[in-house]
């Protein structure tokens, strides 16, 4: 179903951040016409992990908006200039000290429609091969690693609750033929 796109008859920013930019935009969408804040963000990469031994790994750090430590996936925003295939493999080394033998697109995705522009891919990393660990300076996290079917197990219960990690865990369980059951 094609339908006109509505236009997009000014916009203001409204916040220019290191990592984020807000816009005011006044939209017109056949007769309305509205206003959205709009949260603009580069992008980012996230990976699942997977070891030989059906192991996955994780990193747990606090993410001050939740005001807890979360568990999730290996990820970070695109640098200007790199692809999201980039962005995994760099923030793999990174942040669990791995290098992928072999890294597959799983999915890529709006984080957040209704209000943010961040789009995010994932991809499934295997074959890895440990190296040196990279963190950033600001970067204070633990590695958890733990069987592909424990993590299963923790979003069905609600105990991961990072979308980019369930949406990972789910396709790169789905991709090597685990589901909630086993592994």
């Amino acid at each position: 179903m094609d339908k006109e796109l509505p236009e997009v008859i000014s916009s203001e920013e409204v916040y220019a951040g290191r990592l984020v930019r807000v816009v005011r935009d006044t939209v017109r969408e056949g007769e309305q016409t509205y206003v959205r804040e709009v949260v603009g963000h580069p992008g980012g990469a996230a990976v699942v992990p997977l070891f030989g031994d059906g192991t996955v790994a994780f990193v747990s750090q606090y993410r001050h908006p939740t005001r807890r430590y979360v568990l999730e996936l290996p990820a970070g925003k695109l640098d200007p200039g790199e692809g999201p295939a980039e962005t995994a493999a760099r923030e793999l080394e990174e942040e669990l000290g791995l290098v992928a033998g072999s890294l597959e697109p799983l999915s890529e995705f709006y984080t957040t429609p209704g209000f943010c522009a961040e789009r995010l891919w994932v991809f499934l990393a295997t074959d890895l091969v440990e190296t040196e660990r990279r963190q950033e300076e600001d970067e204070i996290i633990e590695v958890v690693r733990m069987p592909l079917r424990r993590a299963l197990d923790m979003v069905a219960s609600g105990e991961i609750d990072d979308a980019k990690t369930i949406i990972g865990l789910l396709l790169a369980a789905r991709r090597v033929g685990a589901d909630e059951r086993g592994g």
